[in-house]
């Protein structure tokens, strides 16, 4: 059985659980708060971040990028990621993972600066991050907008929309302020669709209290 590291509020750690219900992958989840001195991550992750997949022998498979990669070469079917013969589509589908990502890098950092004391935080870097947050939620929407059919990639689900759809879960529980939904509504109506499948409600994110201080 495998072992998945995660926290509820990760939209890295979202990605990897909802790629594995995809693909019907029994595992066993282990929630912890990364952040925290409590965690378990430094014994599998060098970078000790979530999420970990930790395999039956007892290695572990870490970053969500690279845990995808290995889901999906271990577990071809039902298959994620466009075919080795749809260069275009693969490289597409790499692109809006990025993107995604990035939003998702930068929303981290914004969060845990204003984690910080108010007189210690540095505006002009949570300001930075955010521009970087604006211009990928653009570039996001503007995929969705131009979308073939019913999902990003012309062969259907897959980590193009997992990716999107976990960042903007995670928008919806750690920046509920932020007006990306009135701003894009194609993007809105495209998350919605998302999280009606059974992988996204069983993976719905929720907030964590941070025990220890962000200095």
């Amino acid at each position: 059985m495998l072992t998945l590291i995660s926290a509820t509020p990760s939209p890295y750690a979202r990605k990897v659980r909802i790629a594995l219900a995809e693909k019907k992958i029994a595992f066993t989840l282990q929630t912890e708060v990364p952040w925290d001195q409590t965690t378990q991550t430094p014994q599998y992750n060098p970078l000790e971040k979530v999420p970990v997949l930790i395999l039956d022998d007892g290695k572990a498979v870490y970053e969500s990028s690279f845990i995808l990669e290995w889901i999906e070469a271990k577990f071809p079917e039902p298959r994620l990621r466009p075919p080795v013969t749809d260069i275009d589509d693969g490289l597409f589908t790499k692109q809006v993972e990025v993107v995604a990502d990035g939003v998702c890098d930068a929303l981290v950092l914004a969060f845990f600066e204003k984690m910080r004391d108010e007189d210690k935080q540095s505006k002009a870097w949570i300001a930075r991050q955010m521009r970087k947050v604006d211009g990928g939620l653009k570039a996001l929407a503007t995929w969705v907008d131009e979308k073939p059919g019913d999902f990003v990639t012309p062969g259907g689900f897959g980590l193009a929309d997992i990716a999107i759809g976990s960042v903007c879960g995670y928008l919806a529980v750690r920046w509920p302020e932020h007006g990306w939904k009135e701003q894009y509504p194609g993007l809105k109506k495209h998350w919605e669709m998302l999280e009606t499948r059974r992988s996204f409600k069983d993976t719905v994110p929720s907030p964590q209290k941070i025990t220890d201080t962000v200095v």
